[in-house]
């Protein structure tokens, strides 16, 4: 998936030793609290006001924030091998 693997190549390219680090804030919003992303983060994650962004654990114990569901990638590939395998079954039910 184009999404997928343009965020996975900026993370990859990105979280590496030496990378950039963006400091944020955590400000108190209503009885929650948050972060403000600046408009460069913005813009490399490739988001807007309102889009899901995902927080996960990183395997050196840290947290990355995504811009994709991380399950949704192999909940597609497993979707593209069914399609794959039972492509002749699928167009006759499609017709």
């Amino acid at each position: 998936m184009v999404v997928a693997e343009t965020a996975k190549s900026y993370y990859n390219n990105n979280n590496i030793k030496g990378a950039v680090m963006v400091e944020l804030k955590v400000r108190k919003f209503g009885n929650s609290l948050g972060v403000v992303l600046p408009k460069e983060v913005i813009s490399r994650l490739n988001t807007q006001d309102g889009a899901p962004l995902y927080l996960t654990e990183a395997p050196e114990g840290g947290y990355r924030l995504v811009p994709y569901d991380p399950d949704f990638e192999t909940k597609m590939t497993k979707a593209e091998d069914i399609m794959r395998r039972y492509r002749d079954t699928l167009h006759v039910l499609a017709q």
